[in-house]
C-alpha cells in the first residue's frame, strides 16, 4: 500500500468515524470468513457496518472526530462496528459476541462519551429507534381506538337490549 492509497484509506475512515452516531472496537481473533461474513450480515440488518482497518491507519483517522478517545483501543487484530444511530451497532456486537466467543468487544464510544465493554451491553439493550418508533405510534393510535370503542359501545348496547326484548317477547301474530 503506498502513500496514496493509505492516505485514501484515512480519509475514507474519517468519513465513517464523523458521521457514525456510535463506534465499537472488537478483536476478531480467530474468526473464519463465513463467521466474518455472517457478523457483517447481522450487522447490516441491525442498520450498522463492520469493517476491519489497519490499526496505525484507523488511529490517524480518528484524529479530528468525536472518537478520538478511542486510539488506544487499536492494538492487534481490531474490527470496528460503526453506525448512523446509537444503538445498532452494539446490538449487533454483543447479540453476535454472546454466540461466538472469538469476537470480543473491547469498547466503544457514542460521540465524545467514551463506553467500556459493560457500557457497550447495556447500550445494546436499548430499544433501537424504528423500536422507539413503533411504540410511539403504537401509544399514539391507541387512545383513538378507545375513543371509537367508547362511542360505538352505547349503540351496541342499546342493539343487545332491543335484540333480547324481542326474544323474549317471542312472535307476535298480526
Amino acid at each position: 500500500m503506498d502513500r496514496t492509497q493509505k492516505q485514501a484509506a484515512i480519509d475514507d475512515l474519517n468519513k465513517v468515524f464523523a458521521a457514525a452516531g456510535a463506534v465499537v472496537v472488537t478483536h476478531y481473533t480467530g474468526l473464519s470468513v463465513a463467521e466474518l461474513g455472517e457478523l457483517r450480515k447481522q450487522m447490516r440488518a441491525n442498520g450498522a457496518r463492520f469493517r476491519i482497518a489497519k490499526n496505525r491507519l484507523a488511529q490517524r483517522a480518528l484524529e479530528g472526530t468525536p472518537y478520538s478517545s478511542l486510539k488506544p483501543m487499536f492494538k492487534g487484530p481490531t474490527g470496528i462496528a460503526f453506525s448512523r444511530d446509537q444503538v445498532g451497532a452494539a446490538k449487533a456486537v454483543v447479540s453476535f459476541a454472546k454466540k461466538n466467543n472469538k469476537l470480543v468487544v473491547l469498547g466503544g464510544a457514542m460521540g465524545p462519551l467514551k463506553l467500556d465493554v459493560a457500557g457497550v451491553t447495556r447500550i445494546a439493550q436499548l430499544p433501537t429507534l424504528d423500536e422507539l418508533r413503533g411504540k410511539i405510534v403504537g401509544l399514539l393510535k391507541a387512545p383513538a381506538t378507545k375513543i371509537a370503542n367508547i362511542v360505538q359501545a352505547p349503540a351496541s348496547k342499546l342493539a343487545r337490549v332491543v335484540k333480547a326484548y324481542a326474544d323474549k317477547s317471542g312472535p307476535q301474530a298480526s
